[in-house]
């Protein structure tokens, strides 16, 4: 699958157009993090990509429908398994296993973050977002009160990056889509 067919599948089954705009964050974010990694930025990307791409159609089931339609597709196994893994918990799936799998499972908490932090700004503008302003908003609980923070924080763990590069490489990814995402 490459990008286009993840992109319309993903605008097929989320007319929401604010989840599909959480999804390219994610895949920026992924895209940035593969980069950093020295790893398949397209790869990683698709799997940001796609990662909530049945959470509008099948709320309850999520992901396990999209897991099925990328099964049925042939996708590359390892995007299935990112797409699995970022959704850890939920119906009995397993933790994450490999850089890739933990990359998406703390990134994806991270977009709302950075994009609650871009609009509570006057102009609404992510370009003027900073990553003091984000680790700001990261220590203030009832700030996106919505965004699991520990999930994020895993990020020194489980990938050896310390939180304030993280959220560095993340917010420049979202960065370079700003105009896509509407900030």
């Amino acid at each position: 699958m490459n990008r286009a067919e993840a992109l319309k599948l993903v605008e097929g089954w989320t007319p929401n157009r604010n989840l599909v705009r959480h999804m390219l964050a994610v895949e920026a974010e992924m895209r940035a993090l593969a980069a950093h990694f020295g790893a398949d930025e397209e790869l990683w990307g698709l799997a940001g990509l796609l990662h909530d791409g049945d959470y509008e159609k099948y709320p309850q089931e999520h992901p396990l429908k999209l897991l099925e339609e990328l099964e049925k597709l042939k996708v590359d196994p390892k995007v299935i398994g990112a797409v699995r893994a970022h959704a850890w918990g939920r119906h009995n799936l397993p933790e994450p296993q490999n850089k890739m799998e933990w990359a998406i499972y703390t990134c994806d908490e991270l977009s709302g973050l950075i994009v609650a932090s871009a609009l509570v700004l006057p102009d609404k503008k992510l370009s003027l977002v900073s990553v003091d302003t984000v680790l700001r908003r990261f220590k203030e609980k009832a700030f996106a009160r919505g965004v699991h923070r520990e999930q994020v924080a895993l990020c020194e763990e489980k990938l050896g990056i310390p939180l304030e590069q993280f959220v560095e490489i993340c917010l420049k990814g979202m960065q370079g889509i700003a105009g896509d995402l509407g900030l």
